[in-house]
């Protein structure tokens, strides 16, 4: 896309494409992290019902501050969380916005480490927040003392951490979390869209959120909740920081049909839950059975896996795709990734990148050099 030069958008802009992963009709679509299992039918009936009572009062303004739908997502938290302290959006994208708006701006600064999420430069980009990115190890693992160095020198007022990382899908430890809450003279934000698809008995950043009161933990209800098409984020933080988010919210950013619909399905958490094991026992068949056949894999606790390395990723990326199979040409140069779908997906993603590897010549090898998108 090139606009046209009458069209005054700011000279920062200009250069840039609209973000977004392909959204191509193809049999298997396993580049976005979705859940594959959706709502049953009495999920379906509920958020149904639920929406046909709410539609009786749409000429009316929604709860500007969503109280029932905040309270609802502390109780599903857990850790003695109440209302006040969380916070909710127009999925995790906004959410991060809304933490730049308050916590960025001009003269400020947001660090992370890549390869983690592309929408961070993004977010600091449309804020006009000054973006520094510091590096992962090479293994992509969290270099500790790497990133206090960094804090210690460019002092950022805004640190954002995915845990677990996309695209590499590894977790942080406590350990790290309370190092760089430390050392950080800001906020820092734990990015946790993929919390609950962490092997038991990895923490979350919610254990220690009341030892912190600039630490701030997001979640996001589209991928284990299997509601990627609700639109809902939302995150823990102490009620003070959750009231710097509601001076640049806009006003009645949730709609009525959003909170509607999401306290629907918050009362069926159980169920919209309930595949998430299978699916963590799927991502790590299809970790084992990539290992088998040379592939170099990154260990995840998220619901996808990256694997490599490719001499041309994107001819193994186009193989898949002229076989049905949409992945991600994403994250480090010479890796790819892909989601764990339902079994008759993986078998399908297993078949094509075998006919890929051994039909198309496609070679492995180290690659130079190491890019960083990723997607929402």
């Amino acid at each position: 896309m090139t606009l046209p030069d009458w069209v005054p958008i700011r000279d920062d802009l200009r250069p840039y494409e609209p973000y977004g992963a392909p959204q191509l009709d193809v049999p298997v679509q396993l580049n976005v992290n979705e859940n594959p299992y959706g709502p049953s039918k009495a999920t379906a009936d509920d958020i149904a019902e639920s929406l046909r009572v709410a539609a009786t009062e749409l000429n009316r303004y929604p709860d500007r501050e969503a109280w029932a739908l905040r309270e609802a997502l502390a109780g599903y938290l857990g850790h003695g969380l109440r209302a006040g302290s969380v916070w909710a959006a127009n999925g995790s994208n906004e959410i991060m916005q809304q933490i730049l708006q308050a916590f960025g701006g001009p003269g400020r600064t947001a660090a992370s480490f890549t390869p983690t999420y592309s929408m961070y430069p993004e977010y600091a980009r449309n804020t006009h927040t000054r973006w520094l990115a510091g590096r992962r190890a090479d293994d992509f693992t969290f270099d500790v003392d790497a990133a206090l160095a960094l804090i210690a020198e460019e002092q950022p007022d805004v640190v954002l951490l995915a845990s677990p990382n996309n695209p590499t899908g590894e977790s942080l430890t406590l350990d790290a979390v309370r190092a760089v809450c430390d050392a950080a003279p800001g906020i820092v934000v734990l990015d946790e869209a993929y919390a609950e698809f962490r092997r038991p008995g990895t923490p979350t950043a919610l254990s220690v959120l009341g030892d912190y009161p600039r630490l701030v933990v997001t979640r996001t209800m589209s991928k284990a909740f299997a509601f990627a098409g609700g639109r809902l984020g939302y995150l823990a933080a102490d009620p003070a920081i959750v009231d710097a988010l509601r001076i640049v919210r806009l006003p009645y950013h949730l709609s009525t049909v959003t909170q509607t619909v999401a306290l629907a399905a918050l009362r069926h958490a159980d169920e919209m839950l309930a595949r998430v094991a299978d699916l963590r026992t799927t991502r790590d068949e299809t970790a084992a059975w990539l290992r088998e056949r040379g592939h170099d894999v990154v260990d995840s606790d998220a619901n996808f896996v990256l694997f490599g390395t490719f001499a041309d990723r994107h001819a193994v990326w186009q193989g898949l795709l002229d076989r049905g199979v949409l992945i991600r040409e994403t994250g480090p140069d010479g890796w790819l990734r892909v989601s764990i779908g339902a079994p008759e997906e993986m078998a399908a993603f297993r078949e094509a990148l075998s006919g890929v590897v051994a039909t198309d010549g496609v070679s492995t090898g180290s690659t130079d050099g190491r890019t960083d998108q990723e997607d929402a």
